[in-house]
């Protein structure tokens, strides 16, 4: 079960006490999941009884014991937890779990993760609108953060216009930018985009890797642009992150030759679903904290934790493929999409042949 589906499942929970009599209040369209926050358990936890505590008016604690036993019950949830003045922890079914990951990945393609509905803004320049203004100075970095940002935050619905108070044409030709006007900041409130500059010119790096070095770092820190963002081996976090994405392309090809695709089932390794599991909420944070370098991170963490695994995928010597290949190949084919979406909202291209 991927949050996407457990969201839905919260709502239906919902409903089917308010069809019961036991809560009066209108569905909403949405119900947040997260991982649990200190003193919570389980697998995630949502605070849709404090949300709709008012309206029922209900105290959140007695909301959240009405639809306990609703989510309790439902397939693929083995444990709800209350805690805190409402929070509902809910534990999931491991199979079901690592199953529904794979599947909503392989099945929502370079799209996992990305909102279904329209977004929730937060924090100044969008706190009362589904639109973000962002604003950068005429800065190198400052642009491509913000074209960083504004392409996550559309992917999580949200209308976004970048305005720079001045552009090289070099930055959209070569680097990918774009902005919707040039000029000083629109009197309506914005976002300011202003990271630590860049020490050097990032241009000759070429789009991708000039990008990954403007992006990588946190905008606090100042970047490097160097040679070393070009170098293919493995000191270099851009070519891991490229070539695991080209490998697991690699073997979806070779296993295509041996006549077998991809089925998602049991697969003995806990890591890499856990940070392709995880990649709804990083880009969830990416948005809501305008912090690019968010992504570019959780992106090397998928690698690091793919790559190991990519060799034992295909069959070796005489072996035939078996479901357990099928399902290898799956969890491969569903890190090489998250690396590749995670890539793109980057402006970054990722290859298959590397």
């Amino acid at each position: 079960m991927t949050p996407v589906e457990l969201s839905r499942t919260v709502l239906h929970a919902v409903r089917r006490a308010v069809d019961a009599g036991e809560l009066r209040v209108s569905v909403p369209a949405r119900a947040v999941v997260t991982p649990p926050g200190p003193g919570g358990c389980g697998d995630y936890a949502t605070n849709i009884a404090l949300q709709l505590a008012r309206p029922a008016g209900q105290p959140p604690y007695r909301v959240a014991e009405v639809l306990r036993p609703y989510l309790a019950g439902a397939d693929g949830i083995t444990d709800v937890v209350l805690t805190g003045p409402g929070f509902l922890n809910i534990s999931l079914d491991e199979g079901a779990a690592r199953d529904g990951v794979v599947a909503e990945i392989l099945r929502r393609g370079e799209r996992y993760g990305h909102a279904d509905g329209s977004y929730v803004p937060g924090g100044p320049g969008g706190s009362d609108s589904r639109a973000v203004r962002l604003h950068t100075p005429r800065d190198v970095r400052a642009v491509v953060v913000a074209d960083a940002v504004a392409r996550v935050l559309r992917s999580q619905g949200a209308v976004v216009r970048v305005t720079a108070e001045g552009l090289d044409p070099a930055w959209a030709s070569l680097l990918g930018v774009r902005v919707d006007a040039v000029g000083p900041a629109p009197a309506e409130p914005v976002v300011d985009v202003r990271p630590v500059p860049a020490p050097a010119d990032p241009l000759p790096l070429g789009r991708d890797a000039g990008r990954w070095a403007l992006l990588h770092p946190a905008a606090h820190d100042r970047p490097r642009i160097g040679e070393e963002h070009l170098v293919q081996r493995e000191s270099n976090p851009l070519f891991r992150v490229r070539y695991a994405h080209a490998r697991t392309r690699a073997l979806t090809r070779n296993a295509a030759d041996l006549g077998f695709g991809a089925h998602p089932g049991p697969v003995a390794r806990q890591d890499l679903l856990a940070v392709l599991a995880d990649h709804p909420r990083v880009l969830a944070a990416t948005a809501a904290h305008r912090a690019p370098d968010r992504l570019a991170r959780h992106l090397v963490t998928v690698a690091d934790a793919a790559l190991p695994f990519l060799p034992a995928v295909l069959p070796r010597g005489g072996e035939k493929p078996s479901a357990a290949h099928r399902a290898r190949l799956a969890l491969a084919e569903a890190a090489g999409t998250v690396l590749a979406g995670g890539l793109s909202l980057l402006g970054i291209d990722a290859p298959d042949h590397l």
